[in-house]
C-alpha cells in the first residue's frame, strides 16, 4: 500500500512542477524563499519521492528526472510570460540529484535494517 501512495505522490509532485513551470507567471505560487530555493526544493522532493517509489529503477528515474528538469524548463518557451534559462535547469537538476541521492541512501539503510532484522 505504501508503494502505491509513494508512486502517486511522486507523480503528483511532478505534475505540480510541470504546471508551475509552464503556466503563466501569474499562476506561479508566491513563497517567501528565492526562486532558486523553490526550484531546488521542489525537485529535491520529487527526486526523493521517485527514489522511494521506484527503488530498483533509481538509475532510470535519475536520468529521466535530471534530463526532464532541463526539458520541462525549455517548455517555458511555449508561454509568452515565461523564459527558459540554463541556470534554472541546472538548479532543478541539482535538486533532483540531491533528492534521488537521499532516497537511494534511505533505501540502502532500510535494506540493511530489514536484512539485519531477518538475520536476527
Amino acid at each position: 500500500m505504501t508503494s502505491k501512495i509513494t508512486k502517486l505522490l511522486a507523480w503528483l509532485l511532478l505534475a505540480f512542477i510541470l504546471f508551475v513551470t509552464v503556466s503563466p507567471i501569474e499562476l506561479r505560487p508566491h513563497t517567501i524563499e528565492t526562486p532558486d530555493i523553490d526550484r531546488a526544493t521542489a525537485y529535491l522532493l520529487a527526486g526523493l519521492a521517485f527514489a522511494l517509489a521506484y527503488p530498483k529503477q533509481w538509475k532510470t528515474v535519475a536520468v529521466l528526472l535530471i534530463f526532464g528538469a532541463v526539458g520541462i524548463e525549455y517548455l517555458q518557451y511555449l508561454s509568452p510570460t515565461r523564459h527558459a534559462r540554463l541556470h534554472d535547469a541546472g538548479v532543478k537538476a541539482a535538486g533532483a540529484a540531491l533528492g534521488l541521492a537521499a532516497g537511494w541512501a534511505f533505501n540502502k539503510w532500510r535494506e540493511a535494517k530489514t536484512g539485519a532484522n531477518a538475520a536476527a
